[in-house]
């Protein structure tokens, strides 16, 4: 949306009426780089009021304020409008939370510039997530395909071996023989755990926190000395309707990645919380479950932050890349699904999951 600058008066009630009225967010910035005013959508997307942001600077107001700074400084040099989309836009009084906005900033008169920002996370969330369910399924059909064509071979490899055991002489030859054997059933462990858990859900109503306290206990018991593993639950939570093995599996195999990611030091965080109004994919929900695994490592290397969920994928020497794989493919089968953001020193893998059926987005 694009407004006309030059006629925008805040000052006047009728003016500041309608602009409170819009669902973008307007801020007015003075020629010292103030805060002048800001409507009702803004003081919401910063979680500030007006009169606690007016006369402080952008640096006091968001954790990064240096692109939209910039912005701000490029609109008053120039004459006309400078519009920059999907701005990373973190105010401080929202913790960790970070948006995606499009933000355009407008000269005004007396070297005050008009900003214009529009919340598209929730654009970019159904995006990602849409990505990720496509993934997913293109991943299934793959490892379907790539079972098919490794099990039928490995059976025949495994028969012969044992016929041609049964006829050499001496025990020394009979060690390669057995080594083929060995091989052949690990290989075919890996193919059944790339193909993950089959047949019908075995759905119940359980309590996320049981669940998750079951995990905390086995990580514990895993985890480094010099690793620290801290819970943050919601206690108002309340059941979530799942197959329990399935979903343990998923959260351990969540939470043991990010056990490793931390070596021999750091920190992960267990935490809950209910999202409301959530959308997974292009469904929304009323509420779903948050389940997060928050670790202070050093993050998702960005070349396989694409291809991450996909199997085989792994940054680990020695690592399968099954672990996130198995662990999205249990939530998508319970309608959820499993997101990460990673910088270094804070990553979070986010498993969402509905408590109810979803409407159309």
């Amino acid at each position: 949306m694009a407004l006309d600058a030059k006629r925008l008066a805040p000052r006047d009630p009728t003016a500041e009426s309608l602009v409170d009225a819009l669902a973008t967010a307007i801020a007015i910035i003075d020629a010292a780089g103030h805060v002048e005013y800001l409507n009702a959508a803004a003081q919401t997307l910063l979680a500030v009021g007006l009169n606690q942001a007016r006369g402080r600077t952008l640096a006091e107001l968001l954790r990064e304020p240096a692109p939209v700074a910039a912005l701000v400084a490029r609109a008053r040099e120039g004459s006309e409008p400078i519009a920059h989309r999907e701005l990373r836009f973190a105010p401080l009084t929202r913790g960790d939370s970070q948006f995606v906005v499009d933000c355009t900033a407008s000269p005004l008169e007396r070297g005050r510039v008009l900003l214009e920002i529009s919340d598209t996370t929730r654009q970019q969330r159904i995006s990602r997530d849409t990505a990720l369910l496509a993934q997913q399924d293109g991943s299934r059909q793959m490892i379907r395909q790539l079972a098919h064509e490794i099990k039928n071979p490995l059976g025949g490899l495994r028969g012969a071996a044992q016929l041609l055991e049964r006829e050499l002489p001496s025990e020394p030859l009979k060690d390669y023989t057995r080594l083929i054997i060995r091989e052949a059933d690990r290989l075919r462990k890996l193919v059944d755990n790339l193909l993950g858990p089959g047949g019908p859900l075995n759905k119940a109503s359980v309590n996320p926190h049981e669940m998750l306290q079951h995990v905390y206990q086995l990580l514990r018991s895993e985890a480094p000395g010099g690793v620290a593993i801290l819970r943050d639950y919601d206690p108002s939570l309340p059941p979530v309707h799942v197959d329990r093995d399935q979903m343990i599996q998923a959260m351990l195999n969540v939470g043991r990645n990010a056990v490793q990611a931390l070596g021999e030091y750091g920190r992960l965080t267990l935490r809950t919380r209910a999202l409301v109004n959530a959308t997974i994919g292009t469904r929304r929900h009323r509420v779903v479950a948050s389940i997060q695994f928050e670790d202070t490592g050093s993050g998702v290397p960005p070349e396989i932050a694409d291809t991450i969920f996909y199997p085989l994928v792994t940054s680990r020497p020695g690592g399968t890349g099954l672990g996130l794989a198995v662990a999205q493919d249990l939530v998508t089968r319970h309608g959820g699904l499993i997101e990460f953001e990673s910088r270094s020193g804070h990553t979070v893998f986010t498993l969402l999951l509905p408590f109810e059926e979803a409407t159309d987005g």
